[in-house]
């Protein structure tokens, strides 16, 4: 079983080395897709370092700013896993819960796996009311949409299985990846599961990026692709031959990668 963690980067030479040391730290064969979306503080020459002195790290550089979607979108594209986490580059979110997040899809209960902020009785900083005001209501907004009972719909922690990812069509290049992904996967009635996580949220002065005007496209991507998406005919069933192929890959000896 072979792991793609997909981390877009964009200016966050802060964090960079910390936030790669503990995703490779995880016990687990992987492979750390690096999208760096032309970062102009330094990132890029860290990841070359990163590049050069670790074997399993893959550095993707966009041409041009483009955003975390689409940053998202070139890394899950080129990701050879038999399943893709996301992982921001800031230090809010733990690597070493990838196993929680992972499980469901193991056990092939899932096809999709939210990591939640609001569930479960793990550490949680104490940061913005607005923010979690906000928070509450996009997912509500998308519950109402897709008709699924997510409790964090924003949360950066996504497992999915590549094949599924990868199959499906992923338009929007800003913060706009969390409700559009939503509501596709949704749409395609795939198996999703929440776990509670951990979170260490960071404020503006320590890099946060994401602001209201993105709160607000959040909300036209959620009713853009709420009604613009088409429904499956039928819910998608893992099959058992799959779910074998995963279990027998878990016996395989991990795969080393060249930078």
């Amino acid at each position: 079983m072979k792991i793609s963690v997909v981390m877009p980067i964009y200016n966050e030479r802060a964090t960079l080395r910390e936030v790669v040391r503990r995703v490779l730290a995880v016990s687990l064969d992987l492979e750390l897709v690096c999208v760096d979306d032309c970062s102009t503080d330094g990132s890029r020459e860290i990841l070359a370092e990163l590049q050069k002195e670790h074997a399993r790290i893959r550095v993707i550089l966009q041409p041009k700013n483009q955003g975390k979607g689409a940053a998202l979108r070139e890394g899950i594209r080129q990701a050879t896993g038999d399943f893709v986490i996301i992982q921001d580059a800031d230090l809010e979110y733990d690597p070493a819960e990838y196993p929680l997040l992972l499980e469901p899809l193991i056990q092939g209960k899932a096809d999709v796996v939210y990591g939640s902020r609001f569930m479960g009785g793990r550490p949680h900083r104490v940061l913005y009311f607005w923010h979690r005001v906000g928070n509450w209501i996009l997912t509500m907004l998308s519950n109402a949409i897709t008709n699924l009972n997510l409790s964090d719909m924003e949360t950066c922690y996504k497992a999915f299985r590549r094949e599924t990812i990868q199959s499906i069509h992923l338009e929007e290049n800003r913060f706009g990846f969390e409700p559009e992904v939503t509501v596709k996967v949704a749409k395609r009635r795939l198996r999703v599961y929440e776990v509670g996580i951990s979170y260490s949220g960071r404020t503006y002065s320590e890099g946060k990026k994401i602001g209201w005007k993105d709160g607000v496209r959040a909300l036209w991507c959620l009713v853009k692709y709420g009604v613009k998406e088409p429904t499956a005919e039928r819910a998608y069933i893992h099959s058992e031959s799959t779910q074998s192929e995963h279990a027998s890959n878990n016996r395989e000896k991990p795969v080393s990668l060249q930078s």
